[in-house]
């Protein structure tokens, strides 16, 4: 069970996301704080305390201390509480990641949005678990069976009641839901970019804006992403990508 506290200088702002983060089973208990001052002084307070506080969800744009500066001199601290940012800027992504945040949420936050965050920090506070050995998917081609590992997958394609995995090497026609794919892959980097696609972050080597869409460049592949999951997959490729060079 998760202990957190919320951050917000507009009451109905804070007062709607306490609600809604005590609603979450996975959460006992919310403290509040209506500025950066007031914040630092709890988490303080807390920490001398001996209590423990496992993540803080903060706004960027604060009088005073902003939510950037607070989540700084959060980060000084012995064993710092984990940080997702509750904001209307978009622009302030890259800094917040870097910042190691858990998640990064935009007003007005949605309730299914705000339980993947609390998904999110519930596994980062708890301990390291093994990474798992890489997958391997077997195709029959032939009279003959191949063996394609999870990490040649560039990304993979419905096609009805198959999945086509696209590599370097070719693609690979698998009877399998990407629903199913999806499942059997949670938690090694792969991304839903559209709801027929699901494409491997380590091979994303390009994001790019063209006539207001997102188009992703996946190994010698250019995908585009739907509208409906374009802020959801910027915001995994600058979390997965600023955590595999930290």
């Amino acid at each position: 069970m998760l202990r957190v506290l919320a951050v917000d200088d507009e009451v109905p702002a804070l007062e709607e996301l306490a609600y809604l983060l005590r609603k979450d089973p996975r959460v006992e208990h919310v403290t509040t704080a209506s500025d950066s001052v007031a914040a630092l002084q709890d988490i303080v307070q807390m920490i001398g305390a001996g209590e423990r506080l496992d993540g803080v969800f903060l706004d960027i744009r604060m009088p005073g201390i902003d939510g950037l500066d607070l989540a700084r001199l959060v980060g000084g601290f012995p064993s710092p509480p984990r940080l997702v940012f509750v904001t209307a800027h978009e622009e302030c992504a890259v800094q917040a990641f870097e910042l190691e945040a858990v998640d990064y949420l935009l007003k007005p936050v949605r309730a299914e949005r705000l339980a993947e965050a609390v998904r999110r920090l519930e596994a980062a506070a708890s301990p390291v678990a093994e990474q798992p050995q890489d997958d391997v998917i077997p195709v029959e081609l032939g009279g003959r069976t191949r063996f394609v590992p999870q990490q040649a997958v560039w990304y993979a394609e419905a096609k009805g009641d198959y999945v086509r995995l696209h590599t370097v090497d070719g693609s690979y026609l698998v009877r399998m839901s990407l629903a199913a794919l999806e499942r059997r892959w949670a938690g090694a980097g792969f991304i839903r970019v559209h709801r027929s696609t699901l494409v491997s972050a380590r091979h994303v080597s390009e994001l790019r804006f063209e006539g207001g869409r997102v188009m992703l460049t996946v190994g010698t592949e250019t995908l585009q992403v739907s509208r409906r999951h374009s802020r959801q997959v910027r915001e995994q490729l600058v979390r997965q990508h600023r955590g595999a060079v930290s």
